[in-house]
């Protein structure tokens, strides 16, 4: 026989679930991260791919056999063996959500697989950034350190990057990003000249928030940029017909990067605590 509640046993029910309290940051987040994406703690791979985009989830689990998960949850995955990949949204304020949440977990690495506008006329489509340094624009990352704090990632991350897409035959550029807050500015020349005077090579909305709190909560984290357009001219800026092209030129091997970048970390045993947080 099934058990079926009265209206009284709901009632209690509800009683004792709004008796259950969130007292500090720990029990937050153990909470939080299975309900935004519907995986248990214990599910998670230690080595973490983040990712905006739907597709890059599928490309992973097309790569890797993996299953997704959470596709009716605010944050999809997909997991194989050490690795998950996570879609978290797009922005500062969605970047510090999952790298809070990512510490009830307590990943090894956390590696984002972003895209981001070229600011330099040499930076072409397709073209990967490695960032040694973020530029915090974004104001989020103002609720975690002071602005004179630089946003930096992993070093020891980055060059198990480098040393990846070398091995696979591709070039990067390295240099600073700059994290705004601001999505649709293209059309703004003040803020342009702003940007030109900062020499970045690059713009986006999440990698400074990530850098962050990932120092933050002592998580080591990288990321490694893909260029889809080049925002400063106004034929650069990104359209439908433009993002789909490159994606189906560029996306795959943005993500199999990720996925090598991660795995050469693995296969090593290289810790990547490089510094005492």
């Amino acid at each position: 026989m099934g058990f079926y509640p009265t209206k009284i046993d709901a009632l209690q029910i509800v009683v004792f679930l709004n008796k259950i309290t969130m007292e500090n940051k720990e029990q937050i987040v153990k909470d939080w991260l299975t309900r935004y994406t519907g995986v248990a703690l214990e599910d998670f791979g230690k080595y973490i791919l983040l990712t905006n985009f739907q597709k890059y989830v599928h490309l992973f689990a097309e790569a890797t056999g993996a299953t997704i998960q959470g596709t009716d949850k605010p944050m999809p995955s997909a997991t194989s063996q050490e690795i998950t990949i996570i879609n978290f949204g797009i922005g500062s304020p969605n970047a510090a959500l999952i790298m809070d949440l990512l510490t009830a977990i307590n990943p090894s690495a956390v590696l984002f697989l972003g895209k981001c506008g070229g600011l330099k006329k040499r930076n072409q489509i397709g073209d990967f950034i490695l960032p040694i340094g973020a530029i915090r624009g974004d104001g989020t990352s103002d609720d975690y350190f002071p602005k004179e704090v630089p946003a930096m990632p992993s070093f020891a991350l980055q060059r198990a990057i480098s040393s990846t897409i070398k091995d696979q035959g591709f070039n990067y550029w390295t240099g600073t990003v700059y994290t705004t807050n601001r999505r649709v500015w293209e059309h703004d020349e003040s803020f342009k000249a702003y940007l030109e005077s900062l020499r970045a090579y690059a713009i986006d909305m999440e990698t400074a928030t990530l850098f962050i709190v990932g120092f933050h909560n002592k998580i080591p984290t990288g990321a490694l940029l893909l260029v889809t357009d080049q925002p400063m001219i106004p034929e650069g800026v990104k359209t439908s017909s433009k993002d789909e092209k490159n994606s189906q030129l560029f996306d795959q091997k943005h993500v199999q990067a990720g996925i090598d970048s991660l795995k050469q970390l693995i296969n090593r045993g290289d810790t990547i605590r490089h510094l005492k947080f």
